[in-house]
């Protein structure tokens, strides 16, 4: 199997997926449905409510999308898929490649959704304004597609729907998804050195912020390198025990 067929499977397998495909994609849209609709005349700071609401959904969707491979991965360890994949020619680097564009795709489709949602609620930017948003969103997802690999080598199906669960909501609640949850302080300078709160600071582009400064730029490639460091010893060590 080569590497794009594998990187087609994985997509095809991605969308194919009901359960994934609720959480990810239908479970952000209603919740920003419900929420910006019943607030949709309320300006926060100027901000109309469902810009606001909006770029917060944005980043917990795409979270969800990209760690949720994470789950698919448990099961295939399970079902002896991981065997099957070990013996074929398919790199490290096509396999990992493949999880993450597999995530990315249901990302993506994501925050589609939700930007013409929110369009339907009034939302209104330009086109650099979409474009910077989305661009550093897409950026800022990097770090959590490798987590989900990492959970999904590491845990069992029955343990990694809730782990990833609770993983993604605390990430989601501490980076300020749906309300800033440091204004200043320690706390916030703790806040500020994980890669969910500027996941969300990259949707709040859209609100007139101006992209990451260093700090941000830092704190997304020092998380991706270290869990693509871990995600990458756990996957060999798996599977080598697989083999052997």
């Amino acid at each position: 199997m080569n590497s794009l067929t594998y990187t087609r499977y994985e997509i095809i397998r991605g969308f194919r997926n009901r359960r994934y495909f609720i959480f990810s994609l239908i479970f952000p849209l209603i919740l920003f449905l419900f929420v910006a609709g019943a607030n949709r005349h309320i300006k926060l700071g100027g901000i109309p409510f469902p810009l606001y609401y909006m770029t917060g959904m944005i980043a917990f969707g795409s979270m969800i999308a990209v760690m949720g491979g994470g789950a698919r991965i448990s099961v295939e360890r399970q079902n002896g898929w991981t065997r099957q994949m070990r013996i074929t020619p398919l790199s490290v680097r096509a396999y990992f490649r493949a999880k993450i564009l597999s995530g990315y795709s249901i990302a993506v489709l994501s925050i589609i959704l939700l930007a013409i949602a929110g369009v339907a609620y009034g939302v209104h930017l330009s086109a650099g304004g979409w474009a910077t948003m989305v661009g550093l969103v897409l950026v800022g997802l990097i770090p959590f597609a490798i987590i989900g690999i990492l959970l999904g080598h590491l845990l069992s199906p029955d343990s990694l729907g809730p782990a990833l669960g609770g993983l993604t909501s605390l990430f989601a609640l501490l980076g300020g998804a749906w309300a800033p949850l440091a204004t200043g302080g320690v706390f916030l300078d703790i806040v500020k050195l994980l890669p969910s709160y500027w996941l969300v600071e990259a949707g709040k582009t859209a609100l007139g912020n101006q992209g990451w400064p260093a700090e941000g730029w830092i704190v997304i490639v020092v998380w991706t390198l270290v869990t693509l460091r871990l995600a990458m010893f756990v996957y060999r060590r798996d599977t080598s025990r697989v083999v052997a």
